[in-house]
C-alpha cells in the first residue's frame, strides 16, 4: 500500500466527562495497550503522515504516545477559543492529497476496515450507519446517495431526529477541502463549538461530491463510558484470542481468558480456562494450566499452574511451576517447583527441586537482594532462604531450614531445626485449667 496517498488526523483533544474519570479519555486501556495506541498503529499501516491532535491532559498524551511510536506529529488545540472538532483541524498542515480524520476514541478501528475510504474519489467520503436507537448521535441526511447535511443532535429538529441513519464520525476528505473550508467555519450552534460537520453543508452548496460510506459498527464503535469501555475490551479480546487460536494455540473456553495485545505464542501452546496473560510476555511450546497469571515473562518448554503466578521478569525454561507457585524477576531453567512456593530475584540451575513452602526473603523493608541457587539442589519444604545468599551445586537442603547468609558449598547438607521437645500430659492440663474443650 503506498502510504504517500493518504494523510491521517486523529481527534484526541477532548476530556470525555461522560468516562467519569480524572484521565484523559484516550488513555483509558484496551487489552492492555491505550485507546489511542490501538488507533495509531492501525493508521501506521495505511500513511506516514499521522497527526495527533491533542489538549486534555496534552503532556501525558503525547509523552505516552511517544513511549510507543517515534514518528507521529502531534498538534495542541486552542480548545479554549476554538472548541469542537472543527477548531481541532484548525493549523492541520497535511502532507498528502488525501486527509482522513479519526477520532481517538474509536480503538477498534482496523486498517482492513478503513480501506473503503480511499478507493473513492469523492471529495468527501463519511461514515455512516444504521442504528435501531440512534440517540447521542449525529443524523445524516442523504437523497439520491448524497449527504445533504449532518445535523448533531442537540441542533437536530423533531423531524431529524426520527432519521436512524447517523455520524459513524470518520471523514476523508480532499486536501483542497480542508484548506478552503476550515477557515470558513462558524461556531453560531447551541454548543458555541466549531463542527467538522458543517464542512459538509458548505461543501454541498458548493456542489462537490459527497459520499456516504456504510460501515460496520463493531469497527467504529465509539468508547464514551466505562460501560462501553467494557464493550470495546470484550470486542477486542475476542478478536486476540481468535488470530492465536487460528494461528494454532489451544484455549479452552476460551472466553474465560484475559490476553494483552503485546503477547506472544510460538510453537504447540495451551492455555486452560481463567487465565491471565499480559504485558510482553512470550509463551513457546508450553501448558498454562486453568487460574495462572503470567505478567511481562517468557516461558518456554514448560508447564505453569494451575493457579500459579509469574509476576514481571520471569524466564523459565523446561520447568514444571506447580499449583500456587509465585515467581518474581526470577530465572528458572530444568527445574520443578510443585507448589506453594514464593521465588523472587533469584537464579534457580537445571536440576533443582524446589520443595512446598520454600519462599526466598529476597526484601528487607529497603531493599532487594539476589539468591542464586545451583544444579541439582534439593530444598526440603518450609525452607526459607534470605538473601542475598548462594547455594552451590549439589547441595541439600532439610525440611524447614531457614538459610540466613553467606554460601552453602557444594555437596553440603543445611539444616537448621530445633530438637524436638515433648511435655507429657499437656493437652490435659491446659484444657481442663481453662475449663475448655475443643
Amino acid at each position: 500500500m503506498n502510504k504517500d496517498k493518504i494523510s491521517i488526523v486523529i481527534l484526541a483533544a477532548g476530556k470525555g466527562s461522560r468516562m467519569k474519570s480524572s484521565k484523559a479519555k484516550v488513555l483509558h486501556s484496551i487489552s492492555g495497550k491505550p485507546m489511542l495506541y490501538h488507533i495509531i498503529k492501525a493508521s501506521r499501516e495505511l500513511s506516514n503522515d499521522i497527526t495527533v491532535v491533542i489538549a486534555h491532559q496534552k503532556e501525558a498524551v503525547q509523552k505516552q504516545m511517544q513511549s510507543y511510536f517515534d514518528d507521529i506529529n502531534f498538534v495542541i488545540q486552542d480548545a479554549e477559543n476554538f472548541p469542537g472538532t472543527g477548531g481541532a483541524m484548525k493549523n492541520i498542515a497535511p502532507k498528502n492529497e488525501k486527509v482522513l480524520v479519526l477520532n481517538g476514541d474509536m480503538p477498534l478501528i482496523t486498517a482492513k476496515a478503513l480501506e473503503g475510504f480511499l478507493h473513492n474519489d469523492a471529495d468527501i467520503i463519511m461514515s455512516i450507519f444504521d442504528l435501531q436507537n440512534p440517540d447521542g448521535y449525529g443524523r445524516v441526511i442523504i437523497e439520491k446517495n448524497h449527504v445533504q447535511k449532518i445535523v448533531e443532535q442537540k441542533d437536530a429538529t423533531e423531524l431529524e431526529l426520527q432519521v436512524s441513519t447517523v455520524n459513524a464520525g470518520i471523514y476523508a476528505f480532499s486536501k483542497e477541502v480542508i484548506e478552503k473550508y476550515i477557515p470558513l467555519l462558524k461556531n453560531n450552534n447551541a454548543q458555541k463549538e466549531y463542527y467538522l460537520t458543517d464542512v459538509i453543508s458548505m461543501a454541498r452548496m458548493d456542489g462537490l461530491k459527497i459520499s456516504p460510506l456504510l460501515v460496520d459498527e463493531e469497527h467504529f464503535k465509539g468508547v464514551n463510558s466505562k460501560k462501553d469501555l467494557a464493550d470495546a475490551e470484550e470486542i477486542m479480546q475476542n478478536r486476540i484470542k481468535t488470530e492465536w487460536m487460528n494461528a494454532g494455540v489451544i484455549m479452552q473456553l476460551p472466553q474465560t481468558t484475559y490476553i494483552e495485545e503485546s503477547v506472544a505464542f510460538e510453537g504447540e501452546c495451551i492455555v486452560e480456562n481463567g487465565c491471565r496473560i499480559t504485558g510482553k510476555s512470550c509463551i513457546i511450546n508450553s501448558h498454562i494450566k486453568a487460574g495462572s497469571v503470567i505478567e511481562e515473562s517468557i516461558v518456554k518448554n514448560s508447564d505453569v499452574g494451575p493457579m500459579a503466578h509469574l509476576r514481571p521478569a520471569s524466564e523459565i525454561e523446561d520447568t514444571h511451576i506447580g499449583n500456587f507457585v509465585e515467581i518474581k524477576k526470577s530465572t528458572l531453567k530444568g527445574v520443578k517447583a510443585g507448589h506453594l512456593s514464593y521465588i523472587g530475584d533469584a537464579e534457580v540451575g537445571e536440576g533443582t527441586n524446589i520443595g512446598a513452602g520454600t519462599i526466598t526473603c529476597n526484601y528487607d523493608g529497603i531493599k532487594k537482594y539476589k539468591t542464586i541457587i545451583g544444579k541439582n539442589v534439593f530444598i526440603g519444604s518450609d525452607s526459607q532462604l534470605v538473601a542475598p545468599v548462594i547455594i552451590e551445586d549439589d547441595v541439600m537442603i532439610a525440611a524447614g531450614t531457614t538459610v540466613s547468609s553467606g554460601t552453602v558449598a557444594k555437596g553440603s547438607l543445611a539444616i537448621s531445626r530445633t530438637k524436638l521437645r515433648i511435655v507429657q500430659d499437656f493437652y490435659y492440663k491446659f484444657f481442663n485449667k481453662n475449663n475448655t474443650k475443643i
